[in-house]
């Protein structure tokens, strides 16, 4: 700039690269103009002289997005590079899929440096992570390796599923085939170019051309969309400077003499010119209908496709008005349109149709004893997927019908090779927390130190301890004489025998003056007193009483009879089974003292409960 009055300057190709510059150029007031530093963070808003014949990173987010609701992912691991290309985009990223309620639980930053032992370390985490859905943000180099080691560590298999942004998409026509071969499977988003005839001329030409030149130089470089951006690079300078007309020179020459003395930096005259005519400047280029919005390319339509062999499946489109589409001509669905049945079928890792795991790990306890909560029955001994049913599974199901949202989920049963429980209750909740599973039904109990890893749903049973004891049926001979007087206490025996008396009392002295039956000796009147209390519990009595006031009282001593009768009845009734039903002990501390053996169901916490 300083030495040859550079006027303008393409490139650099990098973002931290465009960063150092643009600082350098504030002062010398350089258009500057990259067609691959998409960084978000470098603003051309903010950045007066920097011109992006590209589209910001942060375009894509929103076709990221709904690809990832599209295919009711619940979480997705990001994998990006540790520069400023990698960096900047992520926080865009993170906030559009909170938006959409997919949790980022990891992150693989890998940086530019990193050989493949390092990558390989950090492809185990994410295997150990249980997760399969990834997001890979790379330039081409370092996602080369990366999706080379993935293949070799049986990650591009079934079960998994990769998306990369556009900043790879973009060039894997130039990849070697060993890296395409281990991309099989892989989604992704571009920029759609939009056929025209100036593009296929100059494809023709470039082909062409590449057979002259092959054997002149070790290697060629296919068409891709930097490429083209590039070319329409070259040719909006050419017209920018043929409308301002490169005579200026630079003026306020560096006093200080040095070469590099970068605050003193000579000032372009005709920088704001030039750089204002490349603004509006427009013409039909390579890439399209050329336009900056902003002072860069403003986003459109982008394409989303599928690696397949040796090539790429275009399965739909995206734009920001319509959402998803399969064909762009097709104008008839006005609403935004963001589910999968919008995009042609496509192929996963593993040269497999089915979507990799958005369904829910669910992990089921596997048991011996009280099946009725959760049973499992396999088909045959080679059947790895079990039926699982019982009352917990039946409540799991009533849930999913009453849910206002589809739900997929797999059943997982918590087992060794041998088809036995691989461990306790409280080691299949922890699972959860691990990610090796979702959630888990079954016979669960609540209980505190397990809420500290694991949230629970509202109880739909009781749930509680019981301990079931020996009961006595040995009786005592002694205390077996003696047991009718138990059902009355002494109080109300006492009573009831001055009532007896009482009663029999009060009808001799009505019927005495007037009924014959109730005279005589006195020996004979005393015992009649006694007798006709105890003869009306049978009704037994042979004196018939003839007072009104007789009758009166008589009512009321049967009625009382009656309930006695009733009351003792019954009471004895229950003191004798009660006997009988009597438990061997009721008090812990007896059990500690005798040393008795308690048994309880296996896994269960009920062991560390009794220890406690």
């Amino acid at each position: 700039m300083k030495k040859e009055e550079v006027q303008a300057i393409i490139g650099p190709q990098r973002s931290a690269q465009a960063r150092f510059v643009i600082e350098l150029d504030r002062k010398a007031q350089v258009p500057i103009i990259s067609f691959s530093a998409t960084s978000p963070s470098l603003s051309p808003s903010k950045n007066k002289f920097f011109i992006r014949i590209a589209q910001d990173d942060s375009a894509q987010v929103k076709a990221i997005a709904d690809i990832v609701k599209a295919f009711s992912w619940p979480e997705i691991v990001l994998i990006y590079e540790d520069t400023e290309y990698g960096n900047s985009l992520i926080p865009h990223l993170v906030d559009a899929l909170h938006l959409i309620d997919t949790r980022v639980p990891y992150r693989c930053v890998i940086p530019p440096s990193s050989n493949n032992t390092e990558i390989i370390k950090e492809l185990n985490k994410l295997k150990e992570n249980y997760i399969r859905i990834f997001l890979v943000h790379l330039t081409a180099s370092l996602g080369s390796k990366l999706f080379v080691l993935a293949k070799n560590a049986e990650m591009m298999s079934e079960g998994y599923a990769w998306m990369v942004t556009e900043g790879l998409s973009s060039l894997l026509d130039p990849l070697s085939s060993k890296v395409v071969d281990s991309m099989q499977g892989v989604l992704g988003i571009r920029p759609y170019l939009t056929p025209s005839k100036h593009l296929k001329d100059f494809e023709r030409k470039w082909k062409r051309n590449l057979t002259s030149v092959q054997a002149k130089i070790k290697s060629t470089t296919s068409l891709n969309l930097f490429g083209l951006w590039a070319y329409d690079t070259i040719w909006v300078l050419a017209m920018a400077v043929e409308k301002v007309g490169m005579y200026s020179r630079f003026f306020k020459q560096n006093v200080s003499g040095c070469n590099a003395d970068l605050e003193a930096s000579d000032i372009f005259e005709n920088g704001t010119r030039l750089r204002n005519t490349i603004v509006n400047t427009t013409f039909e280029g390579l890439s399209g209908n050329f336009g900056l919005v902003n002072g860069q390319l403003e986003p459109s339509t982008f394409e989303v496709f599928n690696v397949i062999g040796k090539t790429e499946i275009n399965i739909g489109y995206w734009t920001p008005q319509r959402g998803f589409s399969k064909d762009l001509k097709d104008t008839n669905e006005k609403a935004y349109l963001t589910s999968m049945d919008k995009l042609k079928p496509l192929i996963w890792p593993g040269y497999t149709i089915h979507q990799p795991p958005s369904r829910l790990r669910i992990g089921v306890p596997v048991k011996n004893s009280f099946k009725e909560f959760v049973k499992l029955e396999w088909n045959s001994s080679t059947d790895d997927t079990p039926k699982v049913s019982g009352f917990s599974i039946e409540v799991f199901n009533v849930v999913l019908d009453v849910l206002p949202f589809p739900l997929s989920y797999e059943f997982i049963p918590y087992m060794n090779k041998q088809r036995q429980s691989n461990g306790t209750y409280d080691q299949l909740l922890y699972e959860i927390k691990t990610k090796k599973y979702d959630a888990v039904t079954g016979d669960t109990t609540i209980i505190a130190n397990r809420s500290m890893y694991v949230d629970f749903t509202l109880p739909y049973t009781e749930s509680g301890v019981q301990m079931v004891v020996e009961v006595s049926v040995k009786h005592d001979e002694k205390k077996s004489l003696w047991i009718f007087l138990k059902p009355l206490s002494l109080n109300l025996w006492l009573t009831i025998g001055v009532a007896f008396i009482f009663t029999g009392l009060v009808i001799w002295v009505l019927e005495h003056r007037v009924n014959t039956e109730f005279r005589g000796p006195l020996e004979q009147q005393l015992g009649l007193i006694f007798w006709f209390s105890f003869s009306t519990l049978a009704f037994a009595h042979r004196e018939e009483v003839v007072n009104n006031w007789s009758r009166f009282v008589l009512v009321i001593w049967i009625f009382l009879v009656l309930i006695l009768t009733q009351s003792y009845t019954t009471s004895l009734t229950s003191i004798l089974r009660v006997q009988k039903l009597k438990p061997a002990f009721v008090d812990v501390n007896e059990i500690i003292k005798n040393g008795y053996f308690v048994g309880y169901q296996n896994s269960s916490f009920v062991k560390e409960l009794l220890k406690e």
